[in-house]
């Protein structure tokens, strides 16, 4: 079957209002506005990476879901909104407290994308589609959201679509012990699974740290393909039965915010490809890497030229 999409991704993209200089937010004179969200993060990497890419949404009738939906169109995403007329896109703000140090506050409960349902998903937009990506913060939204997720997945493994998922555990909106149960179906129902080492312990209800150890824990699951993702470690990976390591790619660090969903888009941006386990986990890590070098959630996510120039040994393009 020819699919027009190769990757479709579900989930809450919100409003984002940013310190502009390091220091307590209630005395900052000016803040940058942009938009935020694990699931459109992965979608613009991955567009920017030549996939063809497309997020699914609800964003409230107000300027923060205009700026996300022109946002997302101008990164070459494909977008299937919902306009909410009665809740409020999500707001998220980031203060700088110092060179270092991030603190992240949400303002989400109610909002438009907490709102989304199985019938927001239309006929035909999974199922044409290679992979569906989905992350465990939507669930944790609502019940709502929780089931319209499952659907998703549902669907996707109805009409053949890869399913994966990135744990993304935000402690903020549900404790490890709703998670886990919702967490340990989530990744039994999915072909490709992205944790980092606290999130598989805890969804294995554990406290190995061993990555590889943590990996085949979770393909025992039902996965086929498990990676851990280590930040400035690297990653781990069990796939099809074999152990894999890459290491990171060595970076002056000026934001880590974001490179999660990096690494994410890098390896499904070569796994759609059909590329070897060594090439999708190294692409990972070369995106995830990239978005490090500069401030904000995905504007420093790479293209394939901005890849090659990262391990490009004279630091000069000619």
């Amino acid at each position: 079957m020819e699919r027009d999409l190769e990757v479709i991704t579900i989930g809450e993209t919100m409003g984002l209002l940013h310190s502009l200089h390091p220091g307590r937010l209630d005395l900052a004179h000016a803040v940058g506005v942009s938009i935020g969200g694990a699931e459109s993060n992965t979608a613009i990497g991955l567009a920017r990476l030549g996939v063809a890419a497309a997020w699914l949404g609800r964003v409230g009738a107000d300027a923060f879901g205009e700026r996300i939906l022109r946002t997302l169109r101008a990164e070459s995403v494909d977008v299937v909104e919902i306009i909410d007329a009665h809740a409020p896109t999500g707001l998220m703000v980031k203060e700088r407290r110092s060179s270092t140090q991030t603190s992240v506050s949400y303002y989400r409960s109610g909002s438009a994308g907490s709102r989304l349902t199985p019938g927001d998903i239309p006929a035909g937009i999974i199922e044409n589609a290679r992979v569906l990506h989905v992350t465990g913060i939507t669930p944790a939204l609502s019940g709502d959201a929780k089931e319209a997720i499952f659907a998703a997945i549902r669907r996707a493994r109805a009409a053949g679509v890869r399913v994966s998922f990135d744990v993304n555990h935000r402690s903020r909106l549900w404790d490890a012990g709703l998670a886990r149960p919702v967490y340990r179906e989530l990744i039994a129902s999915s072909d490709i699974v992205f944790a980092g080492v606290e999130e598989a312990a805890l969804a294995l209800d554990t406290s190995e740290t061993s990555a590889l150890l943590l990996a085949h824990g979770l393909a025992a699951l039902g996965p086929s393909e498990v990676i851990i993702k280590r930040g400035a470690e690297g990653a781990d990976a069990h796939i099809d039965g074999n152990a894999f390591h890459v290491d990171a790619v060595p970076v002056d660090v000026i934001d880590t915010v974001g490179a999660g969903d990096a690494f994410v888009a890098g390896y499904l941006a070569e796994r759609v490809r059909a590329a070897s386990p060594e090439s999708c986990l190294r692409m990972g890590a070369s995106a995830g890497a990239c978005a490090c070098t500069a401030a904000g959630d995905w504007e420093s996510l790479p293209t394939r030229e901005d890849v090659a120039s990262l391990t490009r040994t004279d630091p000069v393009a000619r």
